[in-house]
């Protein structure tokens, strides 16, 4: 049997139904949420990002980035899909959640940009044996396909598989069927 980690990124309010929600992503966190009910037992560890901006992130237009305000610590808009959050409450596997996007000044679209929370992840994949991760999130076309690009170039020597029913895009997903083909992945959902 594989030692699989899912790698679910950003499942947040602003990105579902707030002030950059991506098309589909309603759908496609509450498929994941049921796909979790089913299935969260088939992860030895389950990580989920999620941007934690402050006021004045970089990312934001009003600061000459180019998203409106979004996943601001502390608010509404920043918490978990509650029902994705459901799920992964009480789960068997070891759940972590790790924040991006801190620092006023930097833009960390993957998690792997976070040195120290990159190192976490290295610790969880060696310590648990991983063989596949499997990753979804939001939006597929930023910030999933940007994990994924930094996943590939850390040489993890673990299987990635992406979950594409679960990771819808601003462009269609266009840019992570792009990102599958070219890397050869394997994807699924």
């Amino acid at each position: 049997m594989e030692n699989k980690l899912l790698l679910v990124v950003d499942p947040q309010i602003d990105f579902i139904t707030g002030s950059l929600a991506i098309p589909g992503a309603e759908k496609a966190m509450d498929s994941l949420a049921e796909y979790l009910r089913g299935h969260k037992a088939d992860y030895r560890n389950i990580v989920v990002t999620a941007d934690r901006h402050p006021m004045n992130h970089c990312s934001f237009k009003s600061e000459g980035g180019k998203w409106p305000v979004h996943c601001v610590a502390d608010s509404v808009g920043a918490a978990i899909w509650p029902p994705v959050m459901n799920e992964l409450i009480g789960a068997a596997a070891e759940v972590t959640v790790m924040h991006k996007g801190e620092e006023a000044d930097t833009e960390e679209y993957s998690i792997f940009k976070n040195r120290s929370a990159a190192e976490k992840i290295l610790n969880i994949l060696t310590a648990g044996a991983i063989d596949r991760i499997d990753v979804c999130g939001l939006a597929g076309d930023v910030c999933v396909a940007d994990t994924v690009h930094d996943a590939v170039a850390l040489d993890l020597h673990t299987q990635i598989n992406v979950l594409t029913g679960f990771s819808p895009s601003l462009d269609g997903g266009k840019t992570l069927d792009s990102l599958i083909s070219d890397y050869g992945l394997s994807s699924g959902i």
